[in-house]
């Protein structure tokens, strides 16, 4: 159980997109009205079409924006980190819909983010499948590439997705929100090439935790747009030079339809290269976005 400590007085904005997530909301909500750690809950819902909204109206501690469109994650999550900077949020906590927090997991992040060192950015706390026992596949890749620091637990990290992140004020301050070229994926790798581009602190604690209810399946459609968003986020990275940027991100164009031939066919396997090839050459003859892209993440 995590104990008080001065870090009480730190005002925390817990932000969940929905969409379609009526399965998970009463779950998710419960834990952060459980949480031991005093917290305000913004949710940007993204004109689901399922109960969700009727779910989230339920609770009054609750500030609901319903969009009238699907804005994806980053855009949709943009509107609630702005709400909660206006409101005096010290930290905002950004928490997937089909997620919900242990009662000390807030409490922890925030004795993380309180320990004073260099610019921490992002705490995230570690994930855990539907049993909250068994770590999540893709959480396990990112915290064999972390390194472990002194402080028992705590891991630095290069990326670790959105699904719970603890940034603070002057890191959103700093590195600004979500860039909005990107639609449903690769919008939280962008956004930690520019934390580590400002010079903030990845974190990973192991003594905190969340349970991310989801299970990963292989969808050809979302690899192609997955990869073209890993390919866009390649080229505005403002952590390597436009040439070096321009070259990373054709070798990806070239090697990702590789990679996953070994989940498809040859015939998808070269339908995947020529959209990734295709989606490349279209920032080569058009290079405003990348661009303006680069200029907003300095």
């Amino acid at each position: 159980m995590w104990e008080e400590k001065k870090t009480l007085d730190k005002k925390v904005f817990v932000i969940i997109v929905t969409y379609n997530g009526a399965r998970w909301i009463d779950k998710n909500i419960a834990s952060l009205l459980a949480s031991s750690y005093p917290v305000s809950i913004i949710a940007i819902d993204n004109d689901s079409t399922d109960n969700s909204v009727a779910l989230l109206e339920k609770y009054p501690q609750v500030q609901l924006v319903k969009s009238p469109e699907n804005l994806g994650f980053g855009k949709a999550n943009n509107i609630g980190m702005q709400m909660a900077l206006e409101q005096g949020g010290d930290y905002l906590f950004l928490l997937n819909q089909d997620a919900w927090v242990f009662d000390d997991t807030i409490g922890r992040l925030v004795d993380v983010m309180e320990m004073g060192m260099q610019k921490t950015g992002i705490a995230s706390p570690t994930h855990y499948i539907a049993d909250g026992q068994t770590l999540d596949a893709n959480f396990k890749t990112y915290l064999k590439r972390s390194k472990p620091l002194k402080q028992e637990g705590l891991f630095t990290a290069n990326f670790v997705n959105a699904a719970a992140w603890m940034l603070s004020r002057e890191c959103v301050q700093g590195v600004g929100f979500f860039e909005p070229l990107f639609g449903h994926y690769g919008e939280d790798r962008n956004y930690c090439d520019r934390v580590l581009y400002h010079g903030f602190l990845m974190l990973i604690d192991r003594n905190a935790g969340i349970v991310h209810d989801r299970v990963i399946t292989r969808n050809f459609k979302k690899d192609i747009t997955q990869s073209q968003y890993k390919i866009l986020a390649t080229l505005i990275d403002p952590n390597r030079s436009l040439p070096g940027a321009y070259l990373q991100g054709l070798k990806e164009a070239l090697g990702l339809p590789k990679y996953f031939s070994k989940f498809y066919s040859r015939a998808e396997a070269r339908q995947m290269a020529k959209a990734l090839l295709g989606y490349y050459w279209g920032f080569i003859i058009k290079p405003g976005q990348v661009t303006a892209a680069r200029k907003r993440a300095k």
